[in-house]
């Protein structure tokens, strides 16, 4: 294996974890470096002698730092094809020499975006001249090696020690360097897009792999788990960062319904459980507190809960962890665990454990299609608008029109609320019927409204002895009646009161069936489709 000495080495970093150690092994190796501004003065103090680049550009940083290292004296030593005699002579006749190693890594943009910083500090975080090098090493792979990351370290001082670096390693790591500095442009481009208002002209994401997931939906199908490393994501806690404290490795399906199960129990504001399966709710309930919130959600639909994933928006008790054991559940998602239940769930082996907090909301959200993309603002819970008279409509209870019947009590508006925000969590076409702010029905997924609400009239009077539960309950609509009859199922089965979005050309047909039903229904302007 042919190894290429390291001789001369450029180092600049913002990030010095590990310097020292880098430094020392440079000097131990007998490597010439050559460094710019903070980092010299760190690799001086730790006893590394260092040359300034000043020095060998003959012109001192100016502009505060923002000119250091932009200059032929370092580009030529970093870009020189010293396989090409015109190359290694324009280098004599220059009194230049290459550069064997780069060492950069990029100011912090990401990370100052995420804090909260200003326009200008942003701007100042925009690096310039790393980028710049970064680049230039990695294009002359074959006769330089690119450090982007502390965590590289241990490989460039293993090999000093081996005699050099080897043809696989500076192409490995220039493929590290370009995807950096991909990640770090499109970083870049799209917040600066979002300040300015042409977000939509040009989205860029970049996502890189966390690890590997045993397969993907299908065991035929490769998949993996990917981080993504916009600024937006910076700012929050998410479930693909999630810390896992127990239980086999996460799957594919199991991010899925995670994803679900996190999203539904966080639509709620009182302690809350959802319970899904094959991301649709088996149960979602709110009570006083998560133990009695998991044995209502549960009721819903026990056979469902067998294989789910449950996601909890409070910490984990013991006396929740103890309702959960006895039921086969794949995932359990909750921003904390009391020491008690996080021992009691940990002797279930396969019992995956995560730590996810409230969720962080991007912006925009992405689906692929056959050469391209179609994108779409999130979907939000507490969607408002302003119609036309100026008035408001939106998600809270406030803001609903009252169709037909008497305003509702106030548990029966209670319901109604939990009904609304849970419904979010169904897939389209969507019908949830709730009593006591759980679940007892639901209908999903149907390619008629008709269809979803008697699936979940008939899930809600057959998944519990036969018990008539749907007597005296509530239900929530997605989208709107298109016609009476889905409506007319809900009040058959002994619905009391329903809230819906509004605004088919029939909601007079629709309004006529609930007063002459006597039963009270609520519009809210909004819809929440999932597809």
């Amino acid at each position: 294996m042919t190894r290429k000495p390291i001789r001369r080495a450029l180092v600049s970093v913002f990030d010095k974890t590990h310097l020292e150690e880098l430094g020392q092994a440079l000097s131990a190796a007998s490597v010439e470096v050559f460094s710019t501004g903070s980092t010299a003065t760190r690799l001086s103090q730790s006893g590394v002698k260092v040359t300034e680049v000043s020095t060998l550009t003959g012109f001192p940083e100016c502009l505060d730092g923002r000119v250091k290292t932009l200059h032929p004296a370092v580009h030529a030593g970093i870009l020189a094809d010293l396989s090409k005699e015109t190359h290694r002579e324009q280098l004599h006749q220059l009194s230049l020499e290459p550069f064997d190693l780069v060492v950069v890594n990029l100011y912090p943009f990401v990370d100052t975006v995420a804090s909260g910083a200003d326009f200008a500090d942003c701007i100042e975080m925009i690096d310039i001249g790393g980028p710049t090098m970064i680049r230039a090493a990695a294009k002359n792979n074959a006769h330089v090696a690119v450090v982007t990351n502390p965590s590289q370290y241990e490989e460039v001082m293993s090999a000093l020690r081996d005699g050099g670096t080897t043809t696989e390693q500076r192409q490995r790591l220039a493929l590290e360097a370009f995807r950096a500095t991909a990640a770090y442009d499109v970083a870049v481009a799209s917040w600066l897009g979002e300040q300015l208002g042409k977000e939509r002209e040009w989205m860029g994401r970049t996502w890189r792999e966390s690890s590997p997931l045993r397969y993907g939906e299908n065991p035929h199908q490769a998949a993996g788990l990917y981080v993504d490393e916009s600024p937006e994501a910076a700012s929050g806690d998410s479930l693909a960062t999630a810390t896992q404290l127990g239980g086999k490795a996460m799957s594919y399906n199991n991010y899925q319904d995670a994803q679900a199960a996190v999203r539904a129990a966080w639509d709620q504001k009182g302690p809350a459980v959802a319970i899904i399966k094959h991301a649709n709710p088996c149960g979602i309930a709110t009570a006083e507190n998560v133990a009695q919130a998991y044995a209502a959600a549960f009721a819903c639909d026990p056979l469902s809960a067998y294989g789910s994933v449950v996601a909890v928006n409070r910490g984990v008790d013991l006396a929740l962890a103890e309702k959960i054991v006895p039921v086969f559940t794949e995932v359990v998602a909750a921003p904390s665990f009391d020491d008690d239940a996080l021992s009691l769930l940990q002797e279930k082996k396969n019992l995956r454990l995560l730590l996810v907090n409230q969720p962080h909301q991007s912006r925009w959200e992405f689906t692929e299609i056959d050469g391209g993309a179609i994108a779409q603002e999130i979907d939000a819970i507490d969607a408002e608008g302003e119609r036309e008279d100026g008035s408001s409509f939106g998600d809270s209870p406030q803001l609903w029109t009252l169709a037909a019947g008497n305003p509702a009590d106030n548990q029966t508006l209670e319901d109604l609320t939990f009904a609304w925000r849970a419904v979010r969590s169904v897939k389209s076409n969507a019908i949830l019927i709730a009593k006591d702010c759980a679940t007892v029905g639901v209908g999903m997924g149907q390619v008629n409204r008709v269809d979803s609400a008697r699936l979940a009239v008939e899930r809600a009077n057959t998944l519990d002895a036969g018990r008539v539960r749907t007597q005296g309950a509530v239900a929530a609509s997605d989208a709107f009646f298109p016609f009476a009859d889905g409506l007319q199922v809900l009040i058959d089965a002994g619905v009391s009161a329903v809230v819906a979005p509004g605004g088919s050309i029939r909601d007079a047909e629709v309004i006529e069936a609930a007063q002459n039903a006597g039963i009270t229904l609520y519009f809210t302007g909004t819809r929440h489709f999932w597809h």
